[in-house]
């Protein structure tokens, strides 16, 4: 079985938790920031390191039902993109996009599962609602794989097999977004091929991404998830309060403490935190943009990340050693 060539000695620490006055845990990871002209702004850990990138990587899976003539724009853009927490709003999306194909909801290839939405799970139980395909929250991007298949003439009952057509589309673009050539295939939680890459691969797929050129299948992700953010995580949810607090900023994270965030400007970071934990990737990304300079003013409650004792503030989650080394070193130069 192969594994990350990362090990412990070559990671960062990103984020620290403080409980009354005591370092209570902390995270490890590897991030790499860009420059706007693309040059490195900032490397800690081992950023290329081979990473499973999980829903990070959706909106360049979406770039690539564009690409194969999917036609998706607007809210229905932004749910292939996003990990929606099974609203009734992105269901009615999703469920359009399904009509357009052809197709039941039987045909999603996802898991049967809740919505996140925590308002929207207890009302389906309480009205005696059960889970499904369509609430899941990968249910926009399989949605949209189906459509790109029905449109091609192309199978929908094999869409997830790797050796797919649509599969195989997906990992090229993988490879010609990150610039990083796969090395390992996996299955995604939902099902679906996942293909590795690396954090620096991502920073510069998210790079791409804000500064593609108008009328290209990437501008016009970008655009809809710029547009659209609600369609791209859901309320309360950090990938949608980044972009509705900092309009023209992308941000996606993704499963096991991966996210990548760029601004308008071209300003890119991404990371993943090794020990899977998600809670600081939003405050630590911001962080670094700030640090180069773009203005996350506006995004302000997303980086203070309170720790609670009995229901009173008595910590926080902040900066870890190597992170604040390598901001102050942004700063400075």
């Amino acid at each position: 079985m192969s594994d990350s060539p990362t090990r412990a000695q070559s990671l960062a620490e990103l984020a620290v938790v403080r409980r009354s006055g005591f370092v209570e845990s902390r995270h490890y990871g590897s991030l790499l920031a860009l420059h706007r002209d693309g040059s490195v702004a900032v490397s800690l850990g081992d950023p290329d390191a081979v990473i499973l990138p999980r829903s990070t990587v959706k909106p360049i899976q979406a770039v690539s039902c564009l690409i194969a003539g999917a036609q998706l724009a607007g809210e229905e853009l932004a749910v292939a993109a996003g990990s929606h927490t099974g609203e009734d709003a992105h269901v009615r999306v999703v469920r359009a996009v399904l009509a357009r194909a052809g197709v039941e909801e039987s045909a999603l290839g996802c898991p049967v599962d809740w919505p996140e939405n925590s308002e929207t799970r207890d009302r389906m139980v309480r009205a005696g609602e059960g889970a499904s395909r369509v609430r899941m929250n990968c249910s926009g991007k399989h949605a949209a794989m189906i459509l790109t298949c029905a449109v091609n003439g192309w199978d929908v009952s094999s869409y997830l097999d790797p050796q797919h057509p649509l599969q195989r589309l997906i990992r090229e673009q993988m490879s010609a977004m990150t610039g990083i050539p796969v090395e390992h295939d996996a299955v995604d939680g939902c099902g679906a091929p996942l293909f590795s890459t690396t954090v620096r691969g991502l920073a510069v797929a998210f790079q791409r991404l804000v500064s593609a050129e108008d009328g290209t299948p990437a501008f016009q992700l970008a655009q809809a998830m710029r547009v659209h953010p609600f369609y791209v995580g859901g309320t309360a949810t950090a990938n949608t309060l980044t972009m509705t607090l900092l309009p023209g900023v992308l941000a996606k994270g993704g499963a096991e403490g991966v996210i990548g965030v760029a601004a308008s400007t071209g300003e890119a970071v991404a990371m993943k935190i090794v020990d899977g934990n998600p809670r600081a990737t939003t405050m630590v990304a911001l962080s670094v943009l700030g640090a180069l300079g773009v203005d996350v003013s506006a995004a302000a409650e997303l980086m203070t990340l309170p720790v609670l004792g009995g229901g009173v503030r008595v910590g926080e989650i902040v900066a870890g050693a190597d992170l604040e080394l390598g901001l102050r070193a942004v700063v400075a130069a």
